[in-house]
């Protein structure tokens, strides 16, 4: 494992291997076990392990995190629903009456939120909302929302008239709130979009600051996106394992390992691989130091992904055909990792923030 960890997270590191080995892979492959069933097991053993209360707890170290994840991943079972709790998001710290009406059921598990960040792209404006008094009049559409098919409420991007871009908490069954569609991407991760008809709010469900709601919501989405490269390089160490399993199996006219070609193949993945690691283990470590890690972290989330898709599609040409076929941990995993391409932010789209973020403010860092 890369780089020094201390002797309390070494052992914590451990800890989870082993249950990710045992308990959890066991879960992940019983086919007798409905999705629900399996994550309400997944949930108690996480508890018992010191997972699941990770992503709630304020100041969990970027380092802690990455290696929880990565860990997970390294052992297939990183996908599981259940690992961790309920975040926060951006009602970390939230003050009353939204700590009590939304954050603290929410880290309890009695409510669910969604992100509603993404305009539709043929949405003639933004979302905005006039003040009217002591409300909000919100009227606009959010595409792709991010956990917003089951959602209790959302955390809506808007443009408040007068002071500028405003993370806002709006409840799904206020009158003018309509989910307009449900659907599944490649991962069988579930979205939704949404449209708001002058929905009335209180003006006192803007978190934050008037005209920080985009860089609230930006640094909200730093986060997933260490938290999806963790996730990636994980995988690719575990899809790198499996494919030297694999190789090293007697066939007849013996181990595919034997030849010079594969050899050079997989050397090439293990090469891969290890860069991308370093990549997101200095960048959590620059987070923990209290850096702006803003252009680090979509560094980490566009190298990380790619590079594990690269790998497992080469694991799919190493293996064969037997790869592709339905049920197939290379076939899940190949479909699972292009779908992180995408999430919070598609690889090219980050490939120019992380310029004009060098090129016309001078952030970021080699």
């Amino acid at each position: 494992m890369p780089d020094n960890l201390s002797p309390a997270l070494a052992a914590l590191q451990q800890q989870w291997a082993d249950l990710a080995q045992h308990a959890l892979a066991q879960l992940r492959d019983d086919d007798s076990l409905a999705p629900a069933a399996r994550a309400a097991q997944v949930r108690e053993l996480s508890k018992a392990a010191g997972l699941f209360t990770l992503t709630q707890t304020v100041g969990t170290p970027e380092l802690t995190l990455l290696v929880a994840r990565e860990t997970l991943a390294m052992h297939g079972v990183g996908h599981l629903l259940g690992l961790f709790g309920p975040e926060a998001g951006l009602l970390e710290g939230i003050g009353e009456p939204l700590r009590s009406s939304h954050l603290l059921p929410l880290l309890a598990g009695d409510k669910r939120s969604g992100f509603a960040f993404t305009e539709p792209a043929d949405a003639p404006r933004p979302t905005g909302a006039e003040v009217d008094g002591d409300m909000l009049v919100i009227s606009g559409r959010k595409s792709y929302v991010t956990g917003g098919a089951d959602a209790d409420f959302l955390t809506v991007l808007v443009e408040v008239e007068g002071q500028g871009p405003a993370m806002v908490v709006v409840d799904t069954g206020l009158p003018g709130v309509t989910l307009t569609r449900r659907f599944s991407s490649l991962d069988g991760s579930h979205h939704a979009a949404f449209s708001f008809d002058r929905v009335r709010v209180p003006r006192h469900h803007a978190i934050g600051a008037p005209g920080e709601g985009r860089s609230r919501a930006l640094g909200k989405i730093s986060a997933v996106r260490r938290a999806i490269a963790a996730d990636a390089v994980g995988t690719a160490a575990w899809v790198i394992d499996l494919v030297a399993r694999d190789l090293q199996r007697e066939r007849r006219g013996g181990a595919r390992a034997a030849s010079e070609r594969i050899r050079l193949r997989y050397g090439d993945m293990r090469i891969q691989a290890y860069a991308a690691r370093a990549t997101v283990y200095r960048t959590a470590r620059l987070a923990d130091a209290g850096q702006d890690v803003v252009n680090e972290s979509i560094a980490a989330k566009v190298f990380a992904t790619e590079v594990a898709n690269q790998l497992v599609d080469i694991a799919v040409q190493l293996v064969g055909g037997e790869a592709l076929v339905v049920g197939h941990p290379l076939e899940f995993t190949l479909r699972r990792l292009r779908a992180l391409r995408l999430a919070e932010g598609e690889t090219d789209a980050l490939r120019v923030n992380l310029a004009r973020g060098y090129l016309d403010l001078g952030k970021g860092r080699l």
